[in-house]
């Protein structure tokens, strides 16, 4: 199944208290249960205006439709092509 980074444009995000990142999260994960399991999510960085998330989805559509049900931007969506790390150097 592919994965993809979603970059999230959100002013300040780098400033959410812990109850309003739970509160986000809550919302997320419900709308995933609604969806079913070919959607999943992985992990998010939290940067200062911006949250990087990473999925895993059948296609880039179900990513869209999780952010319009979640009331969450998803200005950029992109594939996966090839996970690397310092492994790879050796």
């Amino acid at each position: 199944m592919p994965k993809y980074v979603i970059e999230r444009e959100i002013p300040g995000a780098g400033k959410l208290s812990a109850e309003q990142l739970k509160a986000v999260s809550q919302t997320s994960c419900g709308v995933l249960n609604k969806m079913g399991p070919e959607i999943q999510w992985v992990q998010s960085f939290v940067t200062a205006d911006k949250i990087y998330c990473v999925y895993i989805a059948p296609n880039a559509d179900m990513i869209r439709e999780h952010a319009k049900q979640g009331g969450f931007p998803a200005n950029s969506i992109n594939e996966v092509a090839t996970v690397i790390d310092p492994t790879t150097a050796e």
